[in-house]
């Protein structure tokens, strides 16, 4: 089989493996569709980002679906054929914070393509992948690009979560890539009044007009384009960040009204925080990391069409041209979620 490897910035490349057989409580999967993340490009554009940093070859990708080609010995929930999004979130269950519920912090997680740890984790961009069959969710009746972005999706339904109720409040929402667009449609899921965007290119922002964005504000056009939401103290009552830039935190903190929550997902590095207006209004800074339970949530939501993420899936290329994948997913005024097809 063929797998996806980076073994430095700019060098990606397509390699044989052997592939693997399920054991117990595990499922074998012929992947279908893959979607490149902001995490995958940056281990392809710069080796990692923080002080997270390519150290051995590893295999990519952690946005996937497939069909089940063969059961492991006591799986009775799924069936071969069956079309399932795969989640990447692999917790011991058996640590401190598993036990306290909290997955997503769990001391000994194995989350797919991530160099974090030493050995990596190898990831899931592979023509044939393993999976135990507790990460399986079935996702009959949806297409297997939709099915890929459960990943994603599940990262924004999370976010909204430590957002607490939404319903009625006015959110902004500083980012519109493949993050910022599913916090929109998450946001407006789950009862916001009224949803403004930011970004620095039109294409992002159309693409947030037409998804649920009430009004899209381009930053680099306009850079006070935010001023009339920062007077009386501010205007909204909760700002999701999805860029992990500094000037973006800061000026959606300055829109916001006293008592306001910024919840950060953008993961650009260390940023510097504007404490004395965090303090003078009031504000509470909640971090939001990967996700858990909320996989399976996204993929019923997407079967019950609640969430239709189809408009965002831009472009979808074969293994084959990975690497033109990979440079189109890099380009913002022309790619949202770009996918490769592994069939």
């Amino acid at each position: 089989m063929k797998s996806l490897v980076i073994h430095a910035a700019r060098d990606l490349r397509l390699e044989e493996h052997d592939p693997q057989q399920p054991g117990p409580g595990e499922v074998q999967i012929a992947l279908a569709t893959g979607g490149i993340c902001g995490s995958d490009l940056h281990y392809y554009n710069h080796g990692g980002f923080g002080t997270v940093r390519l150290r051995e070859p590893m295999i990519l990708g952690h946005e996937v679906a497939g069909h089940v080609t063969a059961l492991g010995e006591g799986v009775d929930t799924l069936k071969v054929g069956q079309l399932v999004a795969v989640s990447p979130s692999r917790p011991c269950h058996t640590c401190a914070y598993c036990h306290e519920g909290k997955h997503n912090h769990c001391l000994n997680m194995r989350f797919y393509g991530s160099a974090m740890p030493f050995p990596h984790i190898q990831g899931a961009f592979r023509q044939v992948l393993v999976a135990e069959a507790a990460q399986c969710a079935p996702a009959d009746g949806l297409s297997a690009g939709e099915a890929a972005m459960a990943e994603p999706l599940a990262v924004c339904l999370h976010a909204v979560r430590q957002a607490g109720p939404l319903m009625g409040k006015r959110v902004l929402v500083t980012g519109c890539g493949p993050i910022g667009m599913l916090s929109i449609l998450a946001a407006r899921r789950a009862g916001a009044a009224e949803i403004v965007a930011t970004d620095l290119t039109d294409f992002t922002l159309q693409m947030a007009a037409r998804n649920g964005a009430d009004v899209v504000i381009n930053g680099r056009d306009d850079p006070e384009a935010l001023s009339s939401y920062q007077a009386g103290k501010g205007t909204f009552d909760v700002l999701f960040e999805c860029t992990g830039v500094a000037a973006a935190l800061s000026s959606g903190i300055a829109a916001l009204r006293p008592g306001g929550i910024i919840v950060q997902l953008g993961l650009g590095g260390d940023m510097t925080l504007p404490v004395q207006a965090m303090t003078a209004k009031e504000l509470e800074l909640r971090g939001s990391f990967r996700f858990h339970a909320e996989f399976f949530t996204g993929v019923e939501l997407m079967q019950k069409g609640l969430i239709d993420v189809k408009p965002l899936i831009t472009q979808t290329l074969p293994l084959t041209d990975a690497v033109a994948a990979f440079d189109l997913a890099s380009d913002r005024t022309q790619a949202m979620k770009a996918q490769i097809s592994f069939a």
